[in-house]
């Protein structure tokens, strides 16, 4: 848990200068393919899925640990060797799993997240699920358990094959030669993010790209045919939390409605998609049918409301820096304190995007936010431990809630006024 959090902190400014880098230098070129209130959300995802890994928010049914006690044939010397086997390993699971959570309704909740955007950047590398609870295919490692890599270089490993897969999430690299060939470059991904029917279910490799050539899911980007992004059913909203649950909670209605007790069953292990017919016929769900024209979701949102965002998302960081810097100072406080920190962040970004897809509900967020954090403030005459850097810190705590309360209730309250009376900004159309 520290470890990780220690990692994270350089991390995370690494990613944040990169995000803002591809935005400059997609502004210079005349290219942009950042839009300000996606990247807050691809960012605000990234908060809420490092801080569920950092909680330890999940368990594996069958341990790594276990299958090496007990199934390793021979152990492998610890050596660069046993790193670029656990790598392989690694990526070879990541190629199944990643494969599965795209084919089969129940795990492609585990995964809408990250296709949620209709965008491709380097942002949205950052929309990690926080959905899984449960992890269930430890069992793909099993070659590495059965040379005897130890759990411990996995968990090291592991971090390092996630980061790697960050840079190739950009519409601004072209084809790269003979890479093309052995790892997944951009172009790659830019196909498995593509909804344009000839794209779909495509290129699951994760580093090597060699996974797909053997296991027949390798497609080509085409010139001729410029991918489009998002998901066929769209999300319609920039909250990550309730992203991270849509296909969940569609699953969960159409079970209860439909009829057929076959079909309550058998609809979570259908192909991603697929709902029973008398269901699909009552309670039909929008399913964009022409990619190159469809409404991009957007809000309309004025510059104030551009940069309170940004503001609200720069704290939120330094919280969350906070979090990851000081994990043994807050356990020795309290051994629960770190889930209720957790909690407060998971009210954050809550609170922060129901603003940002202007519902009048994002007040109460935020009075909840704000409620909690002073609730913290106040009982503990502190801030985690945080008056050690300085006594003055819980009080200007305790001004931001309020501010932030009195700001968001502005916000609101104008966006009333504003929805009130038509939209005076076209629609976005994705053309080909």
């Amino acid at each position: 848990m520290e470890t990780y959090g220690r990692i994270l902190l350089i991390a995370m400014p690494a990613f944040l200068v990169l995000v803002l880098l591809e935005k400059w230098y997609g502004v210079w070129k005349g290219k942009d393919t950042v839009r300000n209130m996606d990247m807050i959300s691809s960012l605000s995802s990234g908060v809420t899925n490092v801080t569920k890994d950092v909680l330890g928010l999940s368990v594996a049914i069958l341990s790594y640990q276990w299958m090496v006690s007990h199934w390793a044939l021979v152990r492998v010397e610890h050596s660069w060797l046993t790193y670029v086997i656990a790598f392989v390993a690694l990526d070879f699971a990541g190629y199944w799993v990643h494969r599965i959570d795209h084919e089969y309704n129940l795990f492609w909740n585990a995964h809408i997240i990250h296709h949620s955007s209709e965008e491709f950047n380097l942002a949205c590398a950052l929309r990690q699920s926080i959905s899984v609870v449960v992890r269930l295919f430890t069992i793909f490692l099993l070659p590495a358990a059965l040379l005897g890599v130890p759990a411990p270089v996995v968990a090291v490993v592991a971090p390092l094959h996630l980061f790697a897969q960050f840079w190739y999430h950009t519409r601004h690299i072209g084809r790269m030669g003979i890479l093309e060939h052995i790892i997944v470059t951009p172009s790659h991904h830019r196909v498995h993010h593509a909804i344009n029917p000839e794209y779909l279910d495509k290129n699951y490799s994760q580093i090597f790209i060699i996974w797909d050539k053997l296991f027949g899911t390798f497609r080509e980007e085409r010139p001729d045919l410029p991918p489009v992004y998002g998901i066929t059913r769209p999300v319609r909203t920039w909250n990550p939390i309730r992203i991270n649950f849509q296909h969940l909670w569609l699953l969960l209605q159409d079970a209860w409605r439909t009829g057929s007790w076959n079909d309550k069953l058998k609809i979570w292990f259908m192909p991603t998609g697929w709902r029973p017919d008398d269901v699909a016929e009552k309670h039909p769900v929008y399913k964009i049918e022409d990619v190159y024209h469809f409404e991009k979701y957007d809000t309309r949102a004025s510059p104030a409301l551009h940069t309170w965002c940004w503001v609200q998302l720069t704290i939120l960081l330094l919280f969350i820096s906070y979090l990851f810097g000081n994990i043994a100072r807050i356990n020795a406080l309290d051994g629960s304190y770190i889930y209720f920190y957790g909690g407060f962040i998971f009210l954050f970004v809550y609170a922060l995007t129901d603003l940002m897809d202007r519902n009048r509900s994002a007040v109460v967020w935020e009075l909840l936010k704000a409620g909690l954090g002073a609730f913290f403030v106040l009982s503990q005459n502190n801030w985690f431990g945080i008056a050690v850097f300085g006594a003055w810190i819980p009080g200007l705590l305790l001004a931001y809630f309020s501010v932030s309360v009195l700001i968001t209730a502005g916000f609101t309250a104008r966006h009333a006024r504003e929805d009130a009376q038509p939209a005076v900004s076209d629609p976005v159309h994705i053309q080909n």
